[in-house]
C-alpha cells in the first residue's frame, strides 16, 4: 500500500521523505513524526515499491527496513544509490555491529535499531537533512 501525506500550513516542506517499512505501524509513526518535522511523506511496503518510488520521485531522504517481504533492505539500497544521492537512514530489527557495518558499506548514511525514540529519529533526520533559515521557511528551491 502507498501513502503520500503533505503536511499543512503555512511552512515550507522540507523535501520528500521516502519510508519503505512493511509493519503498518512503524510505517505510520515514521510518517507521523516525519511530516511533524516539516517532511512530505511518501510510504511504501516493500522493497520493489519503494525503489521504484525513489527512481520516480527523487526523495531528499530514504529510510529503509532491511528486513523486507520481498527483498533484503541491503539490496533496495543498492538499487536507490545507483539513481540517487539521497541520505538513507536503515531502520532495522539488525542489531548486530555486522549488519551495521553492511548497512553502512550498502550506502546508508545513518543506522537505528528498533525500537527507537521518536527523539532518536528527529535528531538522526536533522543531522542528515539540516534545517537552515530557507527551508524552515520554505524559501528555498528544491531542485
Amino acid at each position: 500500500m502507498h501513502t503520500y501525506y503533505r503536511p499543512g500550513g503555512t511552512l515550507g516542506s522540507r523535501g520528500l521523505c521516502l519510508v519503505i517499512e512493511d509493519d503498518r505501524d512503524i510505517r505510520d509513526l515514521l510518517t507521523l513524526i516525519l511530516t511533524r518535522i516539516g517532511f512530505d511523506v511518501h510510504a511504501v511496503g516493500n522493497g520493489a515499491d519503494g525503489v521504484a518510488a525513489a527512481w520516480e520521485h527523487h526523495p531528499v531522504l530514504v529510510t529503509v527496513d532491511l528486513n523486507l517481504p520481498d527483498m533484503d533492505g541491503l539490496e533496495v539500497a543498492q538499487h536507490i544509490r545507483a539513481r540517487s544521492d539521497a541520505p538513507m537512514l536503515f531502520i532495522t530489527a539488525r542489531a548486530e555491529l555486522d549488519d551495521e557495518m553492511a548497512g553502512m558499506a550498502s550506502g546508508a548514511a545513518a543506522y537505528l535499531v528498533k525500537p527507537f525514540r521518536p527523539r532518536q529519529l528527529t535528531e538522526t533526520v536533522n543531522k542528515l537533512c539540516p534545517v537552515g533559515p530557507l527551508t524552515a521557511h520554505g524559501l528555498e528551491s528544491r531542485a
